[in-house]
This record gives C-alpha cells, sequence and structure tokens, in this order.
C-alpha cells in the first residue's frame, strides 16, 4: 500500500506560544507535531497523541517553537483486534498499530516512517486508546533511528538545495524584504555546516544592507524633525531618532556630521539640556555569536508578525 503525505501551507508561518521561541531555536533541526483533522478520534486521545509527539520530538533534540513549519512529525492509525477482560470493571484491551511519519510540509515528501504495534487497556476504548500513547518510549531504539533517519533527509535538503535558499534570499533583499531573507536564512541548521557558514556570509551583507537602509530613513526623520523645531526639545527628540540608529551602520560619519550642525545652532547653555544617544559597539560587537544572535532577533521579529495560521491537509493512503 503506497502512502504519500499530502500537506499544504496555506500561510507562510504558524506561531503558537511564540513568547517562548528563543535564539536557540535557530540553527536546529525542529520537527513540528501534526495530527490529520480526518483521524477519527476523540479530541482527548487526540491532544494525548499530540502531547507524545511533542514528547518524542523533544526528548531527542529536535522539539521547540513553531519557527518553521515545514518539516513535521505526524501519525496515522489503525485500529486492529479488541479483547473484553472480565471485571469488575469489566475491561477493555486494545490492540493498534501507529505509523509515524517525518516530512517535507511544502514539498510532500515523507523522509521517514516508522510502525509501532501498542496494546492499551481501559475501561473504555478512549481510554485504552490513550493508555496505549502513553505507553510509548520516546527512546525507544526503534523511534530514535526513525527520528535519525528524518534528521538525515533534512540535512540532505538543505545541503541540496543551499544554492536555490542563497538565490531566494538574494531576490527578496534585491526587493528590500530584508528582514524575510535574513528569517530564511537563519532557518539553515548549523550541522548542515558548509550550507551554514555560506549562508552566515550572506547574512552579513544583508544585515549590513537592511541596518544601512534603516539609517538612512531615521536620519532623514531626524533632519526634517530639526528643520522643524531647531530648539533644544527639537534636538532632544532628533536624538531619540538617532540613538536607534544600529552603530554598525554606514552612515555613522553623516550623523557626526549632523549632530555637529545641531550643536552648532544651539547656544552653550542650552547644551547642558540636549543629551544625543547615539550609542558606540565595542570591539567585541564584531564577535561571530554577537553578529548570530543580531540575525536571529531580525528573523524572530519576522517570524512574530506573520500570520498565526497553518492549515495542513491531511494524510492520503492509496
Amino acid at each position: 500500500m503506497k502512502k504519500i503525505l499530502s500537506i499544504s501551507i496555506f500561510t507562510f508561518l504558524s506561531i503558537i506560544g511564540y513568547t517562548q521561541v528563543q535564539l536557540d531555536d535557530f540553527g536546529r533541526i525542529i520537527l513540528n507535531s501534526h495530527i490529520s483533522e480526518k483521524l477519527e478520534l476523540s479530541t482527548e486521545v487526540k491532544n494525548t497523541l499530540l502531547t507524545k509527539l511533542d514528547q518524542i520530538s523533544s526528548a531527542n533534540g529536535m522539539g521547540g517553537s513553531q519557527i518553521n513549519p515545514r518539516f513535521i512529525i505526524t501519525a496515522n492509525l489503525t485500529i486492529g483486534t479488541k479483547d473484553i477482560i472480565a471485571g469488575p470493571p469489566q475491561m477493555l484491551a486494545q490492540n493498534l498499530e501507529l505509523t509515524l511519519f517525518i516530512g517535507d510540509a511544502i514539498t510532500n515528501t515523507i523522509f521517514s516512517t516508522i510502525s509501532l504495534s501498542l496494546k492499551g487497556v481501559g475501561t473504555n476504548e478512549n481510554k485504552a486508546y490513550i493508555d496505549a500513547f502513553k505507553n510509548i518510549n520516546p527512546k525507544n531504539k526503534e523511534v530514535v533511528a526513525f527520528l535519525e533517519e528524518g534528521k538525515t533527509k533534512i540535512i540532505n535538503y538543505y545541503s541540496t538545495n543551499c544554492d536555490f535558499i542563497l538565490k531566494d534570499a538574494q531576490a527578496l533583499t534585491k526587493q528590500e524584504k530584508y528582514d524575510e531573507a535574513i528569517y530564511k536564512l537563519s532557518l539553515v541548521p548549523d550541522v548542515c555546516k558548509e550550507c551554514y557558514f555560506k549562508c552566515l556570509d550572506t547574512l552579513t551583507a544583508i544585515y549590513q544592507k537592511k541596518i544601512d537602509a534603516d539609517c538612512k530613513i531615521k536620519l532623514n526623520q531626524a533632519k526634517s524633525l530639526w528643520a522643524a523645531q531647531q530648539t533644544p526639545i527639537g534636538a532632544e527628540k532628533a536624538g531619540d531618532i538617532l540613538s536607534s540608529i544600529n552603530p554598525m551602520a554606514s552612515c555613522q560619519g553623516e550623523i557626526e556630521s549632523f549632530i555637529k550642525t545641531i550643536d552648532t545652532k544651539l547656544k552653550a547653555d542650552e547644551k547642558a539640556r540636549c543629551e544625543f544617544k547615539i550609542k558606540q559597539y565595542k570591539d567585541s560587537v564584531e564577535l561571530e555569536k554577537t553578529k548570530v544572535n543580531a540575525y536571529r532577533d531580525v528573523a524572530i521579529e519576522f517570524a512574530r508578525n506573520q500570520p498565526r495560521t497553518v492549515t495542513y491537509n491531511n494524510i492520503i493512503w492509496r
């Protein structure tokens, strides 16, 4: 029987509990747990199964916030025989076959599968299902092998599609969609060494373009504000805008020149009332980790502002 994973994403990103997103979620391979709506189980049973999928991915270092809905872990259930156990109370022993999948939700590709034979006991069918799911060991060697196979296929995806990812980011940059470009490049996990470092080099250039563009906009805003209100209050307001400019932006020379213009205009006793907030980075700003975190801050902010709906189709069995 051929199994086809058919999943469609209608929005770019689903963010559930996004306040829990950490920088560490970028640079890792993360699986999103998903249960098909067509799986005929009660809400309680589905929630138990979903929790178990979360436990499986988390226990093996692949759990986390839904920063990237592309890769999922999902399941299908085949109901087996039932046995009645005499009471009191009368109990039901349910035999099940649970098939787990790891797949790419965009290309509709299955990376890894595993079938688990389960047996659960309860006072009714739902409780028997829940008992069966709870008995799944996330560290079972077969489950671990299933996850490792899926992880290997995901790494291979990034390795074989690296040039496309880079070209896509460059295209977004030309459209001045800097945050989206940074977000996409930040999703490449660091275990994909060659692609990761290629993306990191590209990130440096795109991030510089982003902060330079931002600097130009804010400098013009500060100049317009100062032109309309050449007073200590106007100077303070302009300074507030200038202080929000990234100190690595290439327009620092223009900022310093503008500040001198304001200083010259203001009287000596008024200068004391005007406090500019231009921040300077220390040499440590050039450290690679600092820069990576800066890129990922942009990626997180971009993700946070995306539509909060993601729709998957269902597993189709043929």
